[in-house]
């Protein structure tokens, strides 16, 4: 695993994605993708159901389509700067990117059945809000919960483009399978967080910065409700790293790190990742991607 060499200057593109959830025999569990190998994007990397968002996705028939209204979609993500358009659009592209790509749909009473027939009618040429226009169906904004956003840097790392990534979490609907695509993605897993960072410690998968504090502050919750618990109780906290060079070569260090321009945690585990025998590594090796956040006076670390 190697970082691109180049400064990416482009303006990040606006993404989302939805980190799937359930409850396994010994706990939470994550559904991953891999990317084609081919991909332009992170190829051959595992990663959560997602991609870019699209203009079609702000022009959805909002009041028809969607559970809640704009204005509460819009204060769920916590950024004053969006309008109420343009954050219900973020859902939009997180539901249909899911749906493109894992197969789940996340619709009101949405069933196997009726993911299959939405399948196949985009299949037949139907974009996604013609699709739902002819199921009467309304998305699931309500189930979608916003969990972080992610900011690609502009200084060298893993990615050739730039990507502005609102992360939500949901459950896996009742009575829905989720599956790749055998087109972008080539295979899949549900797996509990700590085995996934267990393979791509081991070198068995490729994972992504991102999924890796993801997937890291995941061990933190036991279960789907106290995952959407927490991500309900918090505004979703915003990641910009700031890549580096040292001695050791490439860090990465995220909010709260003494090198970051960002003097607040935003998340749990390390506030700094070494590129290191081809992957990225915390000081003090596998066990410290798990250490709690320092805990202000008063307040409660997850379950």
């Amino acid at each position: 695993m190697e970082f691109n060499s180049q400064i990416v200057t482009t303006p990040p593109r606006p993404a989302a994605t939805i980190v799937m959830l359930r409850d396994g025999a010994d706990g939470l569990e994550v559904f991953l993708l891999k990317r084609h190998g081919l991909s332009d994007v992170l190829g051959g990397v595992h990663v959560f159901p997602g991609g870019k968002v699209d203009l079609r996705d702000a022009e959805l028939d909002m009041d028809l389509h969607l559970d809640r209204p704009q204005d509460e979609l819009r204060a769920h993500l916590g950024e004053q700067d969006l309008d109420a358009r343009t954050a219900a659009g973020l859902y939009v592209a997180a539901i249909r990117e899911a749906f493109e790509e894992s197969g789940v749909l996340f619709a009101q009473g949405a069933r196997q059945q009726d993911a299959l027939r939405a399948h196949a009618l985009l299949r037949e040429g139907h974009a996604f809000d013609e699709m739902l226009g002819r199921m009467a169906l309304r998305l699931d904004c309500a189930g979608v919960v916003p969990w972080s956003r992610w900011i690609t840097p502009t200084a060298p790392s893993m990615m050739t483009k730039r990507f502005d990534t609102r992360f939500f979490v949901a459950a896996l609907p009742a009575d829905q399978i989720a599956r790749h695509d055998e087109h972008e993605t080539t295979d899949s897993v549900w797996i509990a967080p700590r085995a996934a960072l267990h393979q791509y410690w081991d070198g068995t998968i490729q994972l992504a910065a991102p999924q890796i504090m993801s997937l890291a502050h995941l061990t933190h919750y036991g279960s789907v409700a106290l995952t959407l618990a927490a991500a309900r109780a918090r505004r979703p906290p915003v990641v910009a790293p700031e890549p580096f060079d040292d001695e050791a070569g490439r860090v990465i260090c995220y909010p709260g790190d003494e090198r970051h321009s960002v003097a607040e945690r935003a998340l749990p585990g390390p506030t700094r990742l070494y590129l290191r025998n081809k992957r990225f590594e915390p000081e003090g090796g596998f066990e410290a991607l798990f250490r709690p956040a320092p805990q202000a006076a008063g307040s409660t670390a997850p379950a």
